[in-house]
């Protein structure tokens, strides 16, 4: 796109603007001459071959080609050639490089860089190409050293001068014989293909009198990006959606159309919105479905009823009118499975915690030490019940089958697996530091056999404060008995005398006739249960101690119902026969 009202063509070469030919269609320095339909950079004479706005490039002509002749008759010639360039141009270091031809010679370019406070140095580059005789030159098309050499151009440049010079001793009478001249210059990448032939030729030069492609590029100001777009109307990127660009060769910037948008950045309104969507552009943008342009982009979308993960490279296909409730349902169910498994090993972390929970209460209330004594058969007639033997004999401890109720516990009656009844009584507290104390009453208790004592049946020892099982007594206290409800006949005289003789008996058997005596430090009326028979049975060990045979023991703390205690266990706190 050429500055409005001036020509945007010489011959076949588009002159986009800051290019431009005649006054006031360019701006400085890319004035373009047209002669006879062929188009020229002005401040260098090279013929343009192509302008590119989108990269910042111009491809010219370079007709200077270096060479060397050293002839058998001792004539000699040679031409250092060069190009000399405007500040705004450069030969671009990526799509050019230098070539030479010839045979033990040496091909060099000498430029002139900026570097810093844009001072030129000068920069060197060269390549050796190596051959002894005509046969040992490369017959392919490619410069790979064997009477053709290439090396890349250094960046930066905007001069340059190329030579060609044969390396005395390597370069001798034969190698003269056959390759007396050798050649430089600076070609496009791949626009030269080595021909054999080169290295003997004399006349490389007149064959190719307009030389070979180079590419130059450019830029529209030296400045960089940040300080050009502060330059007001001086900045060249004077384009709706269009953007700077810091060139990588050299100081400088140029400008492009934004993403989305193609055209003359350097004009007003030269960037126009890109319709991605008709020809030619849609092999460029594609889209499987439904096109529809946006300013500096599209969209792409498939049409109702269908569906694709990507429209754009992917072709829509019928929806699933089900998608939606299967993708629901299945959602609902990854969701009920995550529940499912967290409440999973929650319950199993609750139930792994009430096991070592257990574990603890059993060690805690001396299981391990009662455990032992039953392994060695020292007490066989202990049972050791787990809590939920006893929440099913008792159903859960309900409050229907609660029988009694003490200052040492609540008894409940229950029915084992096998049938038999039993009396469970739940303690309301024990004291850890008499752990010991209390498992070896436990044992002691398990050993009494004595028609007037209700026999222990076991314990359970995992649970805070130990459970005991007795054996049932179905006729309730002694007290129940005595002050029944009125209307019905009180005990007889010999029942009476009876029921005291027998727990005497009991009594008299747990302070004498055990190895260590039992005293029970509560005995009342209460304490002593009645059989199917009216049998006494002597109940309630809750305050009981264990005696050292012929020994007192000065209790620290008396324990009973009072009324009932002995007065001089009372005042003395002393436990004697």
């Amino acid at each position: 796109m050429a500055r409005p009202g001036c020509p945007d063509k010489c011959g076949n070469v588009s002159i986009p603007y800051p290019f431009g030919t005649g006054k006031g269609c360019f701006q400085e320095p890319f004035n373009v001459t047209c002669h006879e339909s062929r188009a020229y950079l002005a401040s260098t004479g090279v013929r343009v071959l192509d302008i590119n706005l989108t990269f910042g490039e111009v491809r010219v002509q370079n007709p200077n080609i270096a060479s060397q002749c050293n002839y058998t008759n001792g004539t000699n010639s040679t031409s250092m050639v060069g190009l000399s360039l405007d500040p705004f141009h450069k030969v671009s270091n990526t799509k050019n490089k230098l070539i030479s031809i010839g045979c033990s010679m040496l091909g060099m370019i000498v430029g002139l860089t900026k570097g810093k406070n844009q001072l030129e140095l000068p920069i060197v580059n060269s390549c050796f190409s190596f051959c002894t005789d005509a046969s040992s030159v490369d017959d392919t098309t490619e410069c790979a050293g064997m009477g053709c050499c290439q090396s890349p151009f250094p960046g930066n440049i905007s001069s340059f001068n190329t030579t060609s010079t044969p390396i005395p001793p390597i370069y001798n009478a034969t190698i003269q014989s056959f390759s007396p001249c050798s050649y430089s210059f600076i070609a496009e990448v791949d626009s030269f293909k080595f021909d054999r032939s080169y290295v003997s030729s004399t006349n490389f030069r007149s064959k190719y009198t307009e030389g070979f492609p180079l590419v130059l590029d450019w830029v529209v100001g030296n400045a960089s990006c940040s300080e050009a777009t502060k330059m007001g109307s001086q900045y060249a990127c004077q384009a709706m959606n269009s953007q700077c660009i810091n060139v990588s060769n050299g100081p400088g910037y140029r400008c492009n159309c934004s993403q989305g948008y193609v055209g003359n950045p350097y004009l007003q309104g030269g960037c126009r919105d890109i319709n991605e969507c008709e020809p030619p552009n849609q092999s460029l943008y594609p889209c499987k479905g439904n096109c529809r342009n946006t300013a500096g982009s599209y969209t792409c979308s498939c049409p109702s009823g269908f569906r694709s993960d990507d429209p754009k490279s992917i072709p829509c296909v019928r929806a699933d009118p089900n998608k939606a409730l299967k993708v629901a349902l299945g959602t609902s169910a990854g969701v009920v499975f995550l529940m499912v498994c967290m409440f999973a090993l929650r319950a199993e972390y609750q139930k792994r915690k009430l096991v070592k929970e257990k574990e603890r209460f059993f060690d805690q209330n001396g299981g391990q030490i009662l455990y032992h004594q039953i392994m060695s058969k020292q007490v066989d007639t202990l049972m050791i019940f787990t809590q939920e033997d006893l929440k099913k004999a008792t159903n859960d401890f309900d409050e229907s089958r609660e029988v009694g109720r003490g200052g040492h516990g609540t008894v409940y009656k229950g029915v084992l697996k096998d049938g038999r009844v039993i009396a469970v009584k739940r303690s309301k507290i024990m004291n850890v530091a008499e752990t010991d104390e209390f498992v070896q009453e436990i044992i002691i208790l398990s050993q009494t056999n004595h028609r007037n004592v209700v026999r222990l049946l076991g314990c359970c020892l995992e649970v805070e404060v130990p459970i005991l099982v007795y054996e049932f007594i179905p006729n309730g206290t002694l007290f129940e008995f005595i002050h029944r409800n009125r209307g019905t006949p009180p005990p007889s005289l010999d029942t009476r005398l009876r029921v005291a003789q027998e727990s005497a008996e009991a009594l008299a058997y747990l302070h004498l006739s055990m190895n260590r005596p039992i005293v029970h430090g509560d005995v009342k009326s209460m304490n002593i249960l009645l059989d199917e028979n009216y049998m006494a049975k002597v109940t309630d060990f809750g305050a009981s101690r264990t005696l050292p045979k012929n020994e007192v023991q000065f209790m620290t703390l008396v324990q009973g119902t009072l009324g009932y205690l002995d007065p001089e266990y009372l005042q003395e706190r002393q436990l004697t026969e």
